[in-house]
């Protein structure tokens, strides 16, 4: 009886040996997968996105929108001897998609709307630095200015002969910013989705707007965007659904953030970008905004 009782009480013991080795052992792993996954999730390259839209020589009627040659190069200057490289959107599309590297100071430069001074300003400081940059232009501009001719550095857009120049130089990226949703009316502001309007309605209207853009890019310079530009950074919480269906890889917003970058293919979209300002010097502004 004695002996029963001691061979039971040692099969208990042993038994809860097991329990509690089982525990430990479980414990262990579960702190590698959260370890594993934290570190994952913290596991970013930071990418700051310059916002420009139009170079002018005169100092009249210049907003936050419009900066001068010479500020624009003391800008590529900084880049340069700060060891920054200038990239496009397919490098960060190929990093995350690709497991592509990126260079050790990432940094973009993205022009907004296609004006002809982007081609008549910057376009010769970028052969001279050898930089890099994004440039998104509103179709229905480049239409009309290929038609008129009109050169005129106040107000022109860029044509399609201008961009196809230029992209063919390596030195810009072209992408979509809608043929004919850039503007601000009582019915839409950029392409944000109208309160009162139907998804349905929405969706076709976005749709063939954008997809007339993809088109006339195709047709005139023989790329396809893989980006959609926001107009005045204005989206709606369906849009980027619509995007995605369209195949676009990534979208740029206006939120003045720098970016984190994951592979994760959705850290591609809703891009955030800085608007460069002007008077202010490119020591003070790289200093505040981008290194800070």
């Amino acid at each position: 009886m004695y002996i029963n009782l001691k061979i039971k009480r040692l099969v208990f013991f042993i038994i809860i040996s097991i329990f509690i080795s089982l525990f430990f052992v479980t414990l262990l792993l579960s702190k590698d997968i959260i370890f594993s996954v934290v570190s994952e999730s913290t596991d970013y390259i930071k990418v700051p996105i310059l916002m420009y839209h139009s170079i002018l020589k005169t100092s009249k009627s210049r907003g936050k929108f419009i900066i001068s040659p010479s500020t624009f190069e003391e800008d590529l200057k900084y880049i340069k001897d700060n060891g920054y490289t200038t990239i496009v959107m397919q490098d960060l599309i190929d990093y995350v998609y690709e497991n592509k590297d990126l260079p050790e100071k990432p940094i973009m430069l993205t022009f907004d709307d296609g004006y002809y001074n982007n081609y008549l300003y910057a376009f010769p400081l970028l052969k001279e630095y050898n930089c890099k940059i994004v440039l998104s232009p509103i179709g229905k501009q480049c239409d009309t200015y290929s038609e008129n001719k009109d050169k005129n550095p106040n107000y022109a857009h860029c044509s399609w002969d201008d961009l196809k120049e230029m992209k063919n130089s390596g030195l810009v990226e072209i992408q979509n910013h809608s043929y004919n949703m850039h503007t601000i009316t009582k019915n839409r502001r950029g392409c944000k989705k109208n309160k009162n309007e139907s998804l349905e309605h929405y969706q076709n209207a976005l749709c063939n707007d954008i997809n007339l853009m993809q088109s006339k890019v195709e047709d005139m310079l023989d790329i396809a965007p893989t980006t959609f530009v926001f107009p005045f950074g204005a989206v709606s919480n369906c849009s980027l659904d619509i995007l995605h269906q369209l195949g676009f890889k990534a979208t740029l917003s206006c939120e003045g953030k720098i970016n984190k970058l994951t592979k994760n293919p959705e850290s591609l979209y809703g891009l955030y970008r800085i608007l460069r300002p002007p008077n202010i010097s490119s020591d003070k502004f790289f200093k505040s905004k981008i290194e800070k």
